[in-house]
């Protein structure tokens, strides 16, 4: 496995982020989902070497990531990583932007670098604004720049946190298909609110809630987990996890009691990620 977390705990001034959490990351993309706080940009900034575990280890590339500093080397030598939000420096131009990230990671070959930019720019499709100035560039533009600078050296892991912030359907539909690409050779983690990304892209789901883990397995096998527990009416009725009018003037409910004169529907994976929240975690 690529990335190994056992008994990973953090704390932050008391408050638990995370508590007791196993997970292992192979080959593939693996959607982490889950509402704010419950744990998600936490365990990318620990596999990342970012931020330290409170209590247990995490093991990337066979590598203690929070060991000594070689082996938190290695491991960083070895990632990509696309922070939710990233400060560019505000004079340099996109090709600029990427070449001082790439000085940074160690790319000392003034040709070979070069070319690996113009490449993670076409990538991207920023190409033909390598000269462009960063702060004149739009948001989804600013957002594939910085994918760029994580796509560097075609890294075996790649640590994207709400990778599509800012992207139009278009620009979406680019990023799907760069991803599907790298995720045959890499592992990929994938922190989202969009459960519509995870559906598109991911071969496995984990869902995150109270810093611990409320599903781990695929995306197919949490879908059905809403299976029987979603209809179409002809108008609202209370006791529903969520309800409500679609364009085509039904109302779509979701959990509670089945309506009356009601329609089963096809379940959703954001159906099931909103059935599973509501669901009170079992007793063990």
């Amino acid at each position: 496995m690529t990335v190994v977390l056992k008994s990973v705990g953090k704390r932050y001034k008391g408050v638990v982020a995370l508590a007791d959490v196993d997970l292992e990351f192979g080959r593939g993309v693996t959607g982490l989902l889950g509402p704010n706080g419950a744990g998600k940009t936490t365990i990318l900034r620990l596999v990342s070497t970012a931020l330290e575990p409170s209590s247990g280890t995490v093991t990337v590339f066979g590598r203690d990531a929070h060991g000594t500093h070689a082996e938190r080397t290695a491991v960083r030598r070895g990632l990509g990583y696309l922070p939710q939000e990233v400060a560019f420096p505000p004079g340099m131009t996109v090709f600029g932007f990427v070449d001082y990230i790439a000085v940074l990671k160690e790319w000392t070959d003034t040709r070979a670098r070069h070319a690996e930019i113009r490449r993670v720019l076409d990538v991207v499709g920023l190409g033909d604004l390598a000269t462009r100035r960063i702060r004149a560039l739009s948001g989804g533009q600013r957002r594939r720049a910085a994918l760029a600078q994580a796509l560097l050296g075609d890294p075996g892991l790649l640590i994207l946190d709400e990778p599509t912030t800012g992207l139009d359907p278009e620009q979406h539909v680019a990023f799907r298909s760069v991803l599907s690409g790298i995720a045959a050779r890499a592992t990929v983690l994938l922190a989202t609110h969009q459960t519509e990304d995870v559906a598109a892209l991911c071969d496995r789901v984990v869902v995150l809630a109270g810093g611990g883990v409320r599903f781990d397995g695929g995306v197919r096998d949490l879908t059905a987990t809403a299976d029987g527990r979603v209809w179409l009416c002809e108008g609202d009725h209370p006791g529903a996890v969520a309800s409500w009018r679609t364009g085509a003037g039904r109302h779509r409910r979701i959990g509670g009691s089945p309506p009356p004169e009601g329609d089963p529907a096809e379940p959703t994976l954001e159906d099931a990620y909103l059935l599973m929240l509501a669901t009170p975690r079992k007793a063990t």
